[in-house]
């Protein structure tokens, strides 16, 4: 039997909560069908944000300060279990069974560490189960930092050896200008080379995750350094996955063979 590609899916905290202060139950249900939808061409390793979201919206601590490390690591480790227990409902009902992976980029660095992720990804999609990774931010703050997983999601895409890595966000890709606030900012659909677009990366701050531009730029440039592509799409789009792929609706999409003649 031919062997399925592999496709990344890196879903922020902006698109998981719909923009709002809590984790959207419609959304997971959403993202649920879609991945049940092309299941049948793709391996998908999910890469979910929204910890710290999550545990906002389930715990009452009010004496924590979100603008402290520390405070966003326990909050993070108190909304990772919730978060896990809810795409293990949502999928459960559509008979998908999900795993939780926490990693750290230490996992990468280390060469046994290393092929241990990569087995056991390779087991768990063996096995039919949807590995569903974000950081350890107990012991790691990077990407809580920056970056909101989009730079963990390329190394899981790179260490997975998969073709795509999806990027989900609250925007149809990389613009001109910053769209927000520049209304004549015209999208870019195609990019052979990241430094093609470093220039236009203006960041606005939304208030929840914090993987801006800048992020999802360092990205693809990880992804087509190993000849991966990448691409980012708007979670507002109906069926924004089966919907990119099939070049349904407009968005940027990185690949290093863009440039070549066909």
């Amino acid at each position: 039997m031919e062997q399925k590609q592999k496709l990344v899916i890196k879903v922020g905290t902006s698109t998981l909560t719909k923009g709002s202060n809590r984790i959207s139950y419609a959304v997971i249900e959403q993202l649920a069908r879609q991945i049940l939808s092309v299941r049948g061409a793709y391996d998908v390793i999910l890469v979910a944000s929204g910890a710290i979201a999550t545990a906002r919206q389930f715990a009452e601590i009010h004496q924590v300060s979100t603008a402290q490390i520390d405070s966003k690591q326990a909050l993070a480790a108190i909304g990772q279990p919730k978060l896990i227990r809810i795409f293990d409902e949502v999928f459960g009902s559509l008979g998908l069974q999900v795993a939780q992976c926490l990693l750290t980029y230490r996992d990468f660095d280390n060469d046994t560490a290393r092929e241990n992720v990569k087995n056991t990804l390779h087991k768990l999609l063996e096995f039919g189960y949807i590995p569903i990774i974000n950081e350890n931010d107990t012991v790691a703050v990077d990407e809580i930092v920056f970056g909101d997983n989009d730079k963990l999601s390329a190394y899981v895409a790179i260490i997975s050896g998969a073709a795509i890595l999806m990027l989900v966000t609250d925007i149809d890709g990389i613009y001109t200008q910053n769209p927000h606030l520049h209304p004549e900012a015209r999208l870019i659909e195609q990019v052979a080379e990241v430094e093609q677009v470093k220039a236009f990366i203006e960041e606005r701050e939304n208030g929840l995750g914090t993987g801006g531009m800048t992020s999802k730029v360092y990205a693809a440039e990880l992804c087509l350094r190993h000849g991966l592509e990448m691409r980012i799409v708007n979670g507002n789009q109906p069926d924004f996955i089966s919907g990119a792929l099939n070049g349904q609706f407009p968005h940027t999409r990185f690949n290093g063979n863009l440039h070549e003649p066909a």
